[in-house]
């Protein structure tokens, strides 16, 4: 069995002012580096064999930060934009609250949980996509296509029993534990900075499962 251990990058200065931050970029908060510290350090007892990360600054530093707290000989992360954050296009850099309103109040949802709750993640994009006037915010089938060879070469290039780090973005891991979770897992609570999601695979590839979601306490 393959692990993998999806870290979403720590704090920015967007995520600081709630904004949206897809495709946009800003550096980690002193708490983001500390967060990124924090999850390297839960995470010193697992030596991963392989590390990937977005190509945006924030997961590429996460990783790096958590890849000096690990007794692998790896220095930093192979950047895939497989692992970017999804493509919010004209609601980039928005007032969270303010988009999600805009987005989802016409449908009768008011928040962003809300509409993953009642739609799923995959629905939630289709719905965003919609609601982009210039059409650049990814959907469903946008994301899939980009994310899922990405996870699937990852897993190809480890060997059973190794552990693989990927450090990414909030709802790219959200919309990736949707894919493979069952009942028991409500990607509509929202994810921490510097949580930790743990995939499990075959070799080859077959069997993901979800092992946990969205965790900050010891057990990873």
């Amino acid at each position: 069995m393959i692990n993998i251990y999806l870290v979403r990058h720590g704090q920015t200065y967007l995520n600081k002012y709630f904004r949206i931050q897809g495709l946009s970029n800003a550096p980690l908060t002193v708490k983001g580096v500390a967060d990124a510290v924090d999850a390297g350090k839960r995470l010193s007892g697992i030596k991963f064999d392989h590390a990937y990360s977005s190509d945006m600054p924030r997961a590429y530093d996460t990783g790096k930060y958590i890849l000096q707290q690990n007794p692998s000989d790896i220095k930093e992360p192979t950047m895939d934009t497989a692992f970017r954050e999804e493509n919010f296009g004209y609601f980039e850099g928005n007032d969270s609250e303010q988009a999600w309103h805009q987005i989802g109040g016409p449908k009768g949802m008011g928040s962003y949980g809300e509409m993953i709750d009642k739609l799923g993640m995959g629905g939630t994009a289709d719905l965003i996509a919609e609601a982009d006037p210039y059409g650049d915010a990814e959907t469903d089938d946008d994301i899939r296509a980009r994310f899922m060879p990405g996870l699937k070469k990852a897993i190809q290039n480890a060997k059973d029993g190794e552990n693989v780090l990927i450090a990414a973005h909030g709802t790219i891991i959200r919309w990736a534990i949707s894919q493979f979770a069952d009942s028991s897992i409500d990607v509509s609570e929202s994810i921490l900075n510097g949580s930790v999601s743990k995939l499990t695979a075959e070799p080859d590839g077959t069997n993901i499962k979800v092992e946990y979601y969205n965790r900050k306490d010891e057990n990873v």
